[in-house]
């Protein structure tokens, strides 16, 4: 199993903490942000293969963010294909 770091960018979430395991999710937490909604995406993750969760998550935007053209779910496809590139 490895675990992976990702620091998002103009989003509320400041560490967004993935351990995976044969390109699956094992677990997945958020330092800060929406805490329930961040809690209930983790436990959607848990399981998920990360080529699917990067299809489904990649274009999602939140009026929330500081730029209006990413979200946290986005944020965390964007993690994942950096995971990915270096894994």
């Amino acid at each position: 199993m490895k675990e992976f770091v990702y620091y998002p960018k103009n989003v509320c979430s400041q560490e967004l903490h993935f351990e995976i395991e044969d390109n699956k999710i094992i677990n997945f937490y958020a330092v800060r942000g929406c805490n329930g909604n961040l809690k209930g995406i983790g436990e959607l993750l848990k399981g998920m293969d990360i080529d699917t969760v990067i299809s489904k998550l990649e274009n999602v935007t939140c009026r929330g963010s500081r730029t209006g053209d990413t979200s946290c779910p986005m944020q965390i496809a964007l993690a994942l294909k950096e995971y990915k590139a270096n894994n």
